[in-house]
């Protein structure tokens, strides 16, 4: 006979849904269970040890699936949570591109300033590989003290907005410093070195920005 309930428990069991009404429905058939156990206890003491053992068995089952159940219905419900901010994370990075987009579309006057800087670079690289600074010098002019370094600096400081590209703008500044006055002081090495930050500072900057798309010539 217990073999018997044994196999219906465990028939039963995996149809249980999780929630609160069917594991008290549960609950009442266990209480109704022991109490027929013990009734006839006094009739075959052997059928209540069988019976107390079969229904300890099914409690430890019922006990497992309910919590089981709950766990996963705790679970799927933060999985939905995190699902719910990935997707308004992504929508709020989205708007995010596009409006930088606009923005630097909407700043034709930035994009020549920085268009010009690309090309004095390209011939001072030019110049410096031929070991020509005199006509580097030229391109650069004396100083960082010029009309076309004050652009680019007004460009740079429109449109950088993150740390990262603020950084990158403070490291190409003082390239560029060092490059005017290496080129001024007809110091060929440290007119390439200067010249090789410059341009990397510049190239990192666009990535960061988006500007490199935009920009010919890196």
């Amino acid at each position: 006979m217990a073999a018997v309930f044994l196999s219906n428990a465990n028939t039963f069991l995996p149809s249980i849904p999780s929630t609160s009404q069917h594991v008290t429905s549960i609950c009442n058939r266990r209480q109704l269970i022991i109490c027929k156990a013990v009734n006839e206890a006094s009739l075959s003491p052997s059928i209540l040890s069988k019976r107390s053992l079969c229904i300890s068995i099914s409690s430890m089952c019922v006990l497992a699936l309910t919590g089981k159940g709950h766990f996963d219905a705790n679970a799927a419900i933060l999985e939905a949570d995190d699902d719910d901010e990935l997707m308004e994370k992504v929508k709020r990075d989205r708007k995010k591109r596009i409006d930088r987009q606009d923005f630097i579309k909407s700043s034709t006057k930035e994009t020549a300033y920085l268009q010009d800087l690309i090309y004095k670079l390209s011939k001072v690289g030019q110049a410096i590989e031929k070991k020509d600074l005199s006509t580097a010098s030229s391109v650069l002019g004396p100083s960082t003290d010029t009309e076309w370094v004050s652009k680019v600096k007004s460009a740079f400081n429109k449109l950088s907005s993150s740390p990262d590209e603020k950084t990158e703008v403070n490291t190409f500044n003082s390239s560029l410093s060092s490059l005017i006055s290496s080129v001024s002081g007809n110091d060929i090495e440290a007119s390439k070195k200067a010249f090789v930050a410059s341009a990397s500072a510049l190239e990192k900057w666009t990535v960061l920005t988006g500007l490199v798309e935009q920009l010919k010539g890196l």
